[in-house]
Order: structure tokens, then C-alpha cells, then sequence
């Protein structure tokens, strides 16, 4: 059963989408571009959404920005009639290099070449290009790029694209906190209907059904409803495994809205925890509350990556410890920047994060004497100008459930 009604969503206006394109421009000139050209697929849509709003399906798309002038998107042989529904970008190609990885030869079809888009619609071969989504650039398109361009210098632009995306603005911050009230209403019903003798499959079916009632345009992420053994991956699918008694289940329920993502993660035990599963649930709530407390705007986010793994080893829960302990959200549930270690930036008001808290027991571990599990405690956290703020926070207390 649902728990209440379906819920208006917020979107991203027009302007929004031209000034996201006005802002990239200068970022480009200041870099010495003469075109920006970014990519994404269904799995990471990403830039491409950023900028015009459309999803790829099947295939993959590019947007182009030249420095001066209006933005270009690029999409496969069979989209040309859902972008131009879709697209907030009017101007639209369609290549075979972005079709789908079966790679049909589309006999027939009429396509344009990079070197038709790049003079047709910049009005010359450019000098230097920034590609945007370097890991999602696939081989095809790079090949074709290379053939069509041989002067053109390529670089790596992945700099525009967090500067462009980290900072989230009123709207995008409404859309993901649409998304995080979706999922909550989802975690609730899946809890309300979690019991031995259900499958992950199931459990998964039923977050669905609330998150699409509630006004999701799709799931933030794969869902996880993973028990036994499976809770323990920091990374997983659910399968056709019947949940049991005796079992933990990592629960990770997000909606999309508008293009955003969100995810809520709440560790469940399936009846009375032991001493040593409650140990670590414990810790790990504990370690969720130390990070949201330290993600305050103006510090170094190098310091709380490097302050949390000394403090969760000093407690000596060191060897449970796989990452930790936030990553950015917004139109991808994991999205840069993260923080690390490494990282060389400073927390800003509008900076949205998830606040990531897992935990698992090796095999042959302490904590891993009444099996292996793993848990993971996530929620939504907003930097504020004088704070932070929960996007998400019901359920932090131990579960467990009962038949």
C-alpha cells in the first residue's frame, strides 16, 4: 500500500538550460577552447542532460558548444524524433558513430559527418576542442574525431564540467530534494512489507511500484535490496535469493526526478541482531553522524577523508572500512566531486553530497563470526551558508524486523 499521495515535481526551466550553455562558453574562452564537446550514455547521461535535457536510449549523444554561437546536440540514426521532443537544445545532428553498440549500417539512412557538424555549425574546423566525459567517449567516436579533425587539438575537459555541475542552483537543489522525499516514502513501504520469505526481486518490485506512484521519472540508481552474503558488496544486484531470518539486508532506495538522482540506504537485520552485527551497525550510524557533522561550508575536503579513516581506525574498525566517507549527487547518483584524500577543493554552500557510510566484515574478520555482512547508512546532506542539512534522515536507528 502506498503511504500517501502522488507528490507535484519540479523541474528545470528553459532559461536555466541557456544559461548553463552562456556559462560554459566563458569557461571556455578563459581556457582557450574554441568548442566544448561532452558525451553520455544511457547509463551516465549526465552532461548531456545538463545542458539539454535529453536522456540517450540505446544509443549515445553529444552536445557541442562552440565558444560563440548556439549549441548543437548530437544523437544516433534512430532518435532524431524523441530528441527533438525532448531536447531543450534546438539544433540537432544525427551521426552513426553514435549509434547503438550492435552497430547497424542503417542502409539508406541519411547521417552527417563530424566535419559537416563542425563546419556547418561553428563555420570551421576548430584548433583546439575540450571533450567533456572522457571515460564515456567510445572508441567509434574517437576514431572519427581523429579522421575528420587531424589538425584539431583534443583535450581533456572534465574541469568545465565540475566546475559547471558541483554547485547545484535553487531549482536543482529543489529536483533532488523532490527525489529524496520520493525515496523515503519508498524505504518506508518496502520496511513496512520486508519479511523472511520474500525475494530481493520482490522487495525491489515493491520499491518501484511507491517510487513511480509517488511522481519518479525513473529509479536513481539500481536499487539494492541485497541480503546474506550479498550485503556485504559495496557494489551489487539483487537476485532471486529468498530473504531469511538470521540475514542482514542492505537497502539503498532511490528515485529520479526531473533528471536527479537520490539514494537512502538503511541497513535492516532480519530479527534480533547478535552482539557482534549490532557492534558495527552501531559504529557505522555512529561514523554517518561524525561525517555529516564535519561537512561544514570552507573545509578542506581533503581533511575529513584523511581525519575519517584515522578516526575510524583508531576505534579499530579499520578493517572494515572499504571507502569513505561522501561522493557529490546530482543528475548521476555518483558523481564527481568526491571526497578523497586527494581532493584539492573546499566545501561550498549549494554543494550537494551523499553521505556514504559502508562497512563489511572480511572473511576470517572479528565481526564475522555469525557470517560475513556489510552495511551501509546514506543519505542526502545540502551545504548551506551556515551549515548543512539532511536531505533524508528518517530511520537512523537500528532495524530490525520481526514477523
Amino acid at each position: 500500500m502506498s503511504v500517501g499521495k502522488k507528490q507535484s515535481v519540479p523541474s528545470i526551466a528553459q532559461s536555466e538550460f541557456e544559461a548553463r550553455i552562456a556559462r560554459a562558453q566563458e569557461l571556455m574562452r578563459a581556457a582557450g577552447l574554441d568548442a566544448l564537446l561532452v558525451h553520455s550514455s544511457e547509463a551516465d547521461q549526465g552532461n548531456v542532460r545538463y545542458f539539454s535535457d535529453y536522456w540517450p536510449l540505446f544509443e549515445c549523444a553529444g552536445v557541442l558548444i562552440p565558444a560563440d554561437g548556439e549549441p548543437a546536440l548530437l544523437v544516433g540514426p534512430e532518435s532524431g524524433a524523441y530528441a527533438h521532443d525532448r531536447s531543450k537544445i534546438r539544433r540537432i545532428y544525427q551521426l552513426l558513430e553514435y549509434r547503438e553498440p550492435a552497430e547497424p549500417d542503417y542502409p539508406g539512412v541519411d547521417v552527417d559527418t563530424f566535419e559537416q557538424v563542425f563546419l556547418g555549425h561553428c563555420g570551421t574546423l576548430p584548433k583546439k576542442v575540450g571533450i567533456g566525459g572522457w571515460a564515456l567517449l567510445t572508441v567509434p567516436i574517437w576514431q572519427s574525431l581523429q579522421s575528420s579533425m587531424p589538425a584539431t587539438e583534443f583535450v581533456r575537459a572534465e574541469d568545465i564540467m565540475v566546475t559547471l555541475r558541483q554547485v547545484k542552483s535553487p531549482a536543482e537543489i529543489e529536483c533532488i530534494a523532490a527525489a529524496f522525499r520520493i525515496s523515503e516514502r519508498a524505504m518506508q513501504v518496502v520496511l513496512d512489507k520486508l519479511r523472511p520469505g520474500a525475494s530481493e526481486y520482490e522487495m525491489v518490485g515493491v520499491a518501484q511500484k511507491e517510487l513511480y506512484f509517488a511522481g519518479a521519472e525513473y529509479e536513481g540508481h539500481a536499487l539494492y535490496v541485497l541480503s546474506g552474503l550479498s550485503s556485504a558488496h559495496a557494489i551489487s544486484r539483487p537476485t532471486a535469493h529468498t530473504i531469511r531470518e538470521g540475514e542482514m539486508v542492505q537497502l539503498n532506495i532511490g528515485a529520479r526526478v526531473s533528471g536527479y538522482s537520490s539514494s537512502v540506504g538503511r541497513p535492516a537485520y532480519m530479527g534480533r541482531m547478535p552482539a557482534s552485527v549490532r557492534e558495527l551497525v552501531e559504529f557505522g550510524l555512529e561514523a554517518h553522524h561524525w561525517t555529516v557533522e564535519r561537512m561544514q561550508p570552507g573545509t578542506p575536503v581533503a581533511n575529513i577523508a584523511e581525519e575519517y579513516d584515522a578516526w575510524v581506525k583508531s576505534r579499530g574498525y579499520g578493517e572494515y572500512l572499504l571507502y569513505g566517507p561522501c561522493h557529490s549527487i546530482g543528475i548521476i547518483e555518483v558523481e564527481a566531486p568526491w571526497v578523497e584524500k586527494t581532493s584539492t577543493y573546499e566545501l561550498q554552500p549549494g554543494m550537494v553530497f551523499q553521505v556514504d557510510t559502508f562497512f563489511y566484515t572480511p572473511e576470517g574478520s572479528c565481526l564475522a563470526a555469525d557470517g560475513i555482512f556489510g552495511l551501509r547508512w546514506e543519505d542526502g546532506l545540502l551545504i548551506t551558508e551556515d551549515g548543512n542539512r539532511l536531505l533524508s534522515s528518517e530511520h537512523l536507528e537500528c532495524i530490525e524486523i520481526s514477523n
